[in-house]
Formats: C-alpha cells, sequence, structure tokens
C-alpha cells in the first residue's frame, strides 16, 4: 500500500483545498492529512486564522478521500510524520516549491499546481472588517497600534484619553480616524473592540462601561486590583456575550506554549517548585510606579510571575508578601503561594531593586531554566542530573509578542468566544487573587 500526506492549516475550507486534497490521494491508496495546531500557526506567523482546530479537523475528517488526520504541532514533525508512519509521497501546493526538498531524504516530494484565484488569504479578506478603539496614549497603546498591521481586516479607528491634546498627538502619529476626549463620543464612534491601555485604577471604569455598551475587550494588567471587580467584568460579558480577555502577553507566545507543553509531557517529573523574577528600575519617584495607592511593584510586574505560578501549579491556596516599602510603595515584593499539592511559587518583583530576571521550574527529574527576560519567553533549557542530556529549545517570536495577543483577541471575536482558552477568566482570578490581597493588606 503506497501511503501520501499532506499538511496545512485548511482555514475557512474551500474548492482549492479540495481540489489539491483529491489530487495527493491520487499518488497513493492511503491519504494523511496534517492539519497545523493554533499555536504553530501563529509560531509561523499566521495570526488570521479563523476557524478552530477542532472546526478544521473535523472537516477533514468528513472528506470521503481522507483516511487519516493528524495535527502537526511543530516545524521539525514532518520527518518524524514520514518515518513512522511509512509515507511515501509527501504532497504539497507549488507556492512552497523548493521549501521542502530536504524531505527527499524520506520519500518522494511531489508539489501540486494550486486552484487558481481562490484562497484562505483571500477569504479572510472578505470577513467583516473589526474596528478597534484604543483608550489611552501611552508607550504600549502605541505599540499596540503598531502590531494591528498584521492582522486582516481589524484597523484602529478611535482613540480616548482624557486629555485632548494628548489624544490628538496619538492619532496623528499612528494615522487614526477620530480622537475623543469624551468617553460616549468614544463608544459610539462605530468601534466593535476596544483596547484599554490606561492607569490601573482606571481599568475597572471603563471596561464595565465598554462591555456594558457591548464592546469586545481587551485590557492590560492587572484588569483591576480588587477581585470583586474582576468577577463583576467577567459575569457583565458573559451576559453581553463580549469577549473580555486580560492582555499578559506572556501567555500567548509560542516559546510560553511550547513550555507548557514540554511541562505537561513529564520530562521533568513531578513539579514542586516555580521561582520567577521580573524587576525594573524606576528613577522618576514622581511616576505612575510610585503611586502609593495605586503603583507598586506588585501591582505593576507581578502578573507575569504569577502568570507563570499559575499556569505551572494551578489554583492559589496560601499567599504570604515580604515587601519592601518606602514612603507607602512597595519597591519590591517577593511573593510566596502555595498551590494545589502544596507546591510552592516565589515570584519577586521590583520597581527599586534590580534582579536577574530568570525563571526556573524545578521537578523530581530535572528542571527548566528560562534566560532573562523570561516573560518574553523565545527559548529555554531542559537540565538532568546527567548535564550532557540538556535540552535548549528556541521559539522566536514577531515583533515585540503583541501580535500573538491580538491574534487570539480578534479570534475571540469572529468564534463569538467570551473569555479565552489560553488565558481562561480561572485563570485571570487567581492571578488576581493575589495582587487584590496585597491590595487589602497594603491598605
Amino acid at each position: 500500500m503506497k501511503t501520501v500526506i499532506t499538511y496545512g492549516s485548511f482555514d475557512l475550507f474551500h474548492q482549492g483545498h479540495i481540489n489539491l486534497l483529491k489530487r495527493a490521494k491520487a499518488f497513493g491508496d492511503k491519504l494523511i492529512v496534517g492539519v497545523t495546531s493554533e499555536l504553530y500557526d501563529r509560531e509561523r506567523g499566521k495570526f488570521n486564522v479563523v476557524n478552530s482546530l477542532e472546526e478544521r479537523v473535523k472537516t477533514i475528517q468528513n472528506l470521503p478521500f481522507v483516511d487519516e488526520v493528524i495535527i502537526e504541532y511543530d516545524k521539525d514533525q514532518k520527518p518524524k510524520d514520514i518515518q513512522e508512519l511509512n509515507v511515501d509521497v509527501f504532497v504539497i501546493g507549488d507556492d512552497w516549491k523548493g521549501h521542502f526538498d530536504y524531505l527527499k531524504d524520506f520519500c518522494e516530494v511531489i508539489y501540486l499546481p494550486r486552484t487558481p484565484r481562490i484562497s484562505s488569504t483571500q477569504l479572510r479578506q472578505d470577513l467583516n472588517e473589526i474596528n478597534i478603539g484604543v483608550i489611552g496614549t501611552g508607550r504600549i497603546a502605541n505599540r499596540f497600534v503598531s502590531s494591528i498591521d498584521e492582522h486582516c481586516n481589524v484597523i484602529v479607528k478611535s482613540a480616548f484619553s482624557r486629555n485632548i491634546q494628548n489624544v490628538n498627538d496619538f492619532i496623528t502619529r499612528n494615522g487614526i480616524s477620530y480622537g475623543f476626549d469624551d468617553i460616549d463620543k468614544f463608544l459610539n464612534s462605530g468601534i466593535d473592540a476596544v483596547y484599554i491601555a490606561s492607569p490601573h485604577q482606571t481599568h475597572f471604569e471603563y471596561a464595565k462601561k465598554c462591555i456594558l455598551s457591548n464592546k469586545h475587550v481587551l485590557c492590560e494588567k492587572p484588569v483591576t486590583l480588587n477581585k470583586c471587580e474582576l468577577e463583576e467584568l467577567i459575569i457583565l460579558a458573559e451576559q453581553q456575550n463580549v469577549v473580555f480577555m486580560e492582555a499578559i502577553k506572556t501567555a500567548f507566545l509560542p516559546a510560553f506554549s511550547q513550555l507548557l507543553s514540554e511541562l505537561e509531557s513529564g520530562i521533568i517529573g513531578d513539579i514542586l517548585e516555580v521561582r520567577a523574577t521580573f524587576t525594573k528600575l524606576v528613577d522618576d519617584k514622581n511616576a505612575r510606579e510610585y503611586d502609593c495607592d495605586f503603583g507598586g511593584a506588585t501591582n505593576e510586574l507581578a502578573s507575569y510571575p504569577l502568570l507563570l505560578a499559575t499556569k505551572v501549579l494551578g489554583n492559589v491556596k496560601d499567599i504570604s508578601f515580604y515587601p519592601i516599602m518606602e514612603d507607602k510603595v512597595d519597591i519590591a515584593n517577593r511573593i510566596v503561594t502555595t498551590h494545589e499539592n502544596g507546591n510552592i511559587a516565589i515570584s519577586t518583583v521590583g520597581i527599586g531593586m534590580k534582579q536577574e530576571g530568570c525563571a526556573v521550574i524545578s521537578g523530581t527529574k530535572g528542571y527548566i531554566y528560562i534566560p532573562a527576560p523570561w516573560w518574553l519567553t523565545k527559548k529555554f533549557f531542559i537540565r538532568f542530573e546527567n548535564t550532557h542530556k540538556e535540552i535548549e529549545l528556541f521559539y522566536d517570536f514577531v515583533g515585540d509578542g503583541l501580535h500573538y495577543e491580538i491574534s487570539e483577541f480578534v479570534v475571540m471575536i469572529r468564534r463569538q468566544k467570551t473569555c479565552s482558552d489560553i488565558l481562561s477568566c480561572d485563570e485571570m482570578k487567581e492571578i488576581n487573587k493575589v495582587i487584590s490581597k496585597f491590595q487589602e493588606e497594603k491598605a
């Protein structure tokens, strides 16, 4: 029996896909189709995939000429699949001509002509436009706008700030059509979604107003400084059937997702401890980071190490804080959280103290080391007692990494989901629970 294999995203399934798969099957007796995972698509720069992996797999499985469907998780998988599945022929569209010639060491490689005048890219361009408004005009808001360029039919249409000069400068600098210092006019400017990048203490007010105006919301971390406020926003979003998501970009990076996959595989055994540090020196004591009510190292930075702790160890059971205070501001804080099964996380943050910004995840068989800056995860090392067995894994990301959280936000809007699977509402609550408790103790 002759086995043929091909791969693709197969998003917005169309006649061109059918033609290619039928022709692929003609080269053998059995056709195996590899469907790319969402994380792998984003890793290779495909930010606009509309259909979920489940939907795409089901579509391919229902085709009578497809015999088997597998998931493609990473760029190194093809040679392994070809050998393990005893593949004789690899088939792909001729827009990849020459790219997969290295597979000729394992099987025959055939490039097939694509069906003219139809593609998933063209179909995506026909999707309804998503108009986004931005609240805030600072550094992160500027980076957000520049990152939108990678996404089909997503446009930043308007911006809001209470300072009209700031918003006018912002829209001029970024080529945005409308700027407002009136929140109601902003929300009625024809936008579908809002990105909130204003000071922490304003997040709840703005997010609630946006949700009640039926706008999808992507809000910078921490979403709120009070756990009851966060719970209210999550419930409101569900009631209004709009997306509500926290912008902790680390959660959406390709390398971070792969890190979690490695941990789930049990490669370092049972996980006992997580240590992560994020510090940055803020010299200007008049900066927002030194606001005695809403600033401080915990509010500013703790979301990142707490994300790692929550993702790896699960729900938080007990919390202890060891802050260094200066004029009622925590310039540094060591947060010790106990999780399910008694596992411990130590999260160190600082705005007036500098430490190596690395992370270590310790297990019974080995440990994972993520070098600084670990929150911009690109590579990590899996280490064992036998140092010769060390594994280094590297997964680059586009730009400054914002594309991936934006991609998830847009996908959720198009799929009409209210909360992300990558950073769930429950995980948002666990992270916020710690920050909220520190606010209470500090008061």
